[in-house]
């Protein structure tokens, strides 16, 4: 099949804001739109936009199901990240049933088959009926791989595991807003951590954890970028300790502005109570930050590991690491395969 025919419709979650889901979603579009391929996507969270250059952001149900009989499309590749909701198996189901179309579900959630969700999967459970309608299933570890099939009885054949992760080229250079770079200026060591702003990611124990770091590091502060419905409970806590200015939430921030500001953080801080693969961990990494995350199992090399929910350990963990001070910063050429191998799974399908 040649690119003009290929005809890719994406579902799931279009930046702003960013997250790894998001990340993954624009790498394959770039991707395909580079080679003369039509993708087109359609947002499937409550941030929307003026539709624009081939997305398009719904205003529920009705609309998603109604642009989704109207679009061209030989393949719908839908990504969940989570949970299986009933909503988005819903979708999922309707995009299955269209005629014409081949069907591909990534599912991002990495830490799922743990979960007390993932630990009641069985095949006559509703989320099994829609997983195998799927034509292909792609998942980002083993560990959901194996849940696809022996808990959802998902065929073999059809699941496939693929990072998702795409890699910049070379270290981010974007402008900082201001705030932010005065806090940079005046804050040393600068923990930085990002995501959703919900219960999984633990930021309260980062914010618990200041005040002891600082009686050794005086200087040091933490920076928390995103948005989510904890928010205001988080600058509450921020607020009722006595280190509350050496606390910085700026919100969500574009992409690259984000991406730069984890490459000029000192240490990246990922402490979850239920994480995958993340994205952002590998981007630190890449950039040469440091990163101190919660054990999950599935964290890349040169990660330094503590437990989840341990306040002792992820003070220690940064004493440590701010001691041993920031490597040089060198980053990698960036690492697009996993983007082929999607690709390379729709011509799979297709023919």
């Amino acid at each position: 099949m040649t690119p003009s025919q290929f005809q890719v419709l994406q579902l799931g979650p279009f930046p702003p804001p960013h997250g790894g889901v998001q990340t993954n979603l624009v790498a394959i579009r770039d991707y395909l739109r580079a080679r003369g391929i039509h993708c087109r996507v359609i947002n499937l969270t409550r941030y929307r936009q003026p539709d624009h250059d081939d997305v398009f952001f719904p205003q529920g149900a009705l609309q998603t199901l109604l642009l989704l009989l109207r679009l061209p499309r030989n393949i719908i590749h839908l990504h969940i990240g989570g949970d299986l909701t009933p909503r988005l198996l819903l979708v999922g189901l309707f995009c299955c049933l269209l005629p014409r179309s081949r069907t591909v579900l990534t599912f991002h959630s990495g830490g799922y088959p743990t979960s007390p969700a993932g630990q009641t999967a069985h095949p006559g459970t509703f989320r099994g009926f829609v997983l195998r309608r799927f034509d292909r299933l792609i998942v980002v570890n083993r560990a959901l791989a194996d849940l696809f099939v022996k808990g959802f009885g998902a065929s073999p054949s059809r699941v496939r595991q693929i990072l998702p992760y795409a890699l910049p080229d070379g270290i981010p250079q974007a402008d900082l807003p201001q705030a932010l770079e005065e806090f940079f200026a005046t804050h040393q060591p600068v923990m930085l951590s990002m995501g959703w702003l919900e219960p999984e990611y633990d930021f309260p124990l980062q914010i618990r954890a200041l005040g002891p770091i600082r009686k050794k590091w005086p200087r040091a502060g933490l920076v928390i970028l995103g948005e989510g419905r904890l928010e205001p409970e988080l600058r509450a806590q921020i607020d009722g300790t006595s280190y509350s200015e050496h606390v910085f939430m700026p919100g969500d921030l574009p992409h690259d502005v984000a991406l730069t500001a984890i490459a000029r953080a000192d240490i990246f801080l990922r402490t979850t109570l239920y994480d995958g693969d993340s994205i952002s961990v590998r981007e630190a990494l890449h950039f040469g930050t440091p990163v101190i995350a919660s054990d999950n199992g599935m964290r890349p090399p040169g990660t330094r590991l503590i437990p989840k929910e341990n306040l002792e350990a992820l003070i220690e963990a940064v004493e440590q690491q701010a001691a041993e001070g920031k490597p040089k910063t060198r980053a990698g050429k960036p690492d697009q395969e996993n983007i082929r191998e999607v690709y390379e799974l729709y011509r799979e399908i297709i023919d």
